[in-house]
């Protein structure tokens, strides 16, 4: 399956000539989930912004589905699957390694990330 994506851009808010004066463009689109997602994990000055941008796009586009992920997720997601060490990610929260079964791991984050109380301990 080749890997084909034109970004959408959703208007939010149109100004009194209709001409837009928001929009948004999600990161990424996975069309077997039909789900867009939006990634804020380089400027954290930007979330207020982006989670406006989330909100008015849920009211504006109900049929849209659309996941933002923020730095801790990103964080999480990198320990998860062996790409970081989890010293990096100390305030992101406690983190359930991923099985090779688990091609949905992105999407059900939030569904497996354990408490401290549910996590198996190591014996080291």
């Amino acid at each position: 399956m080749a890997w084909e994506y034109e970004p959408r851009t959703f208007v939010l808010e149109v100004g009194a000539d209709g001409c837009p004066t928001l929009a948004f463009t999600p990161d990424f689109y996975l069309p077997e989930h039909d789900l867009y997602v939006e990634i804020t994990t380089l400027d954290q000055r930007l979330v207020t912004r982006k989670n406006r941008k989330v909100r008015l796009l849920r009211h504006r586009h109900p049929e849209v589905r659309v996941r933002l992920l923020y730095q801790r997720d990103y964080l999480q997601l990198l320990v998860k699957y062996g790409l970081e060490a989890p010293s990096q990610q100390a305030d992101a929260g406690p983190v359930v390694r991923a099985t090779a079964s688990e091609a949905t791991g992105l999407l059900g984050l939030a569904e497996q990330v354990r408490s401290p109380a549910q996590r198996p301990t190591s014996a080291a």
